[in-house]
């Protein structure tokens, strides 16, 4: 029996004020959704390790999908305050479903509208923008994660098409997609984008599966066995790992928001438990131990709610350093670790349960803090910013 979602959000220091009409109603339409559609049913899917496929098509109509694209192309056209703050409500409810929404916007709908051509503009990103598509990012490869320029994956040109080769792997929503973006060597060493499509020949996508984190997500493999690839989808205004890095900054700073929406989560649920949880004779959130973990939680949270709206406003300026991105992702998944255990530890057994939504944010978590770039990858991105000094030779 799905619980009702109560979740008030906090605003310590009254960020709201800082948002514009449209960002609160923008977010609130979100945080409505989530409360309707993904809240109920999202702790079965889990549960079952499924992907609820239907918000695929309710993501699209929400405006979720590639928001900042502009509107000729289907998207919203909207500022990166607002992406944030979608993604920040989707996580809330489950990081899986907001990684949908990052993939789809940030990593396959960005690069065909920032590196595509008009041509593939106009086929693609309409149809992915509704979510009658869903698309998908090759780029993590098995040998090959947090230094991706070391990849194998190739395509050999073929007269009016190329033939790629190789795999990828951990690939957010690939067992559904129609669309790859997918990142591959030519045959002189030139990281190349190509937009691969469900049916070409030698492209398959299997499944992984015993995931204990993000089971309500699809993660499978893209396997190219010799894949005839029409040369007009190759992306034709980018070369190089500028390509897929620059993606990957655009999915960062939505990660930067989004776990702290699950951040956000587990402290109300920790909140509202401790006024209702009965020890000794009195609510547990009198004792001084756990007013420390509640204020450590809300200090962390608003911490980094202030991060990322100064990032947003940065982004809308295009004035945000990749390095000022990698920070605010490092530091959301961070403190959305850490509120997310001691949220649990708050409830005690009840807090490993799927009654509650802390034990899901924390498998989930373990991914998020991973993928986009680790967290030590993202020290190593400040280290070498503010010292100049490069640690990763």
């Amino acid at each position: 029996m799905p619980q009702q979602d109560l979740f008030q959000s906090p605003d310590y220091y009254l960020l709201d004020e800082l948002l514009t009409e449209e960002h609160l109603m923008i977010r609130d339409t979100v945080r409505t959704y989530v409360k309707k559609e993904i809240s109920p049913i999202i702790e079965e899917y889990a549960q079952r390790s499924e992907f609820p496929q239907q918000i695929v098509r309710q993501l699209g109509e929400l405006g979720c999908f590639g928001p900042t694209v502009p509107e000729q192309y289907g998207g919203g056209g909207l500022d990166y305050i607002s992406y944030g703050l979608m993604m920040q409500e989707l996580e809330r409810g489950d990081s899986g479903v907001r990684s949908t929404a990052s993939v789809q916007g940030s990593l396959v709908m960005y690069p065909i509208h920032a590196f595509g051509s008009e041509e593939q503009r106009m086929k693609y990103l309409p149809k992915l923008a509704s979510g009658e598509w869903l698309g998908c990012f090759g780029l993590t490869e098995p040998n090959h994660g947090s230094n991706p320029a070391g990849m194998l994956t190739n395509i050999k040109d073929a007269g009016d098409h190329v033939i790629l080769n190789g795999a990828k792997m951990w690939i957010s929503n690939a067992p559904f997609a129609q669309v790859a973006v997918v990142w591959a060597k030519d045959e002189a060493g030139i990281v190349r984008g190509v937009i691969v499509e469900r049916g070409m020949e030698g492209f398959t996508t299997p499944t992984t599966h015993n995931k204990w984190s993000l089971r309500a997500s699809a993660t499978g493999e893209l396997v190219f066995d010799n894949v005839k690839v029409p040369k007009e989808n190759i992306l034709p205004n980018v070369q190089g790992m500028k390509g897929p890095l620059s993606c990957l900054n655009k999915a960062r700073y939505g990660i930067a928001w989004g776990t702290i929406g699950a951040a956000m989560d587990c402290y109300d649920t920790a909140l509202r438990y401790s006024k209702e949880r009965i020890q000794f004779d009195r609510p547990i959130g009198g004792f001084q131990l756990q007013q420390k973990k509640l204020a450590e939680m809300i200090t962390e949270i608003t911490k980094a709610q202030l991060l990322v709206w100064r990032l947003g406003v940065l982004m809308n300026e295009n004035r945000a350093t990749p390095a000022q991105i990698s920070m605010a992702k490092r530091n959301s998944c961070e403190i959305a670790k850490q509120v997310a255990s001691d949220a649990r530890q708050m409830l005690g057994g009840m807090g490993i349960t799927g009654e509650y939504p802390i034990m899901r944010h924390i498998m989930n978590l373990e991914s998020v803090i991973t993928y986009e770039g680790t967290h030590d990858i993202h020290l190593l991105i400040t280290g070498l910013d503010v010292t100049g000094l490069n640690a990763f030779n």
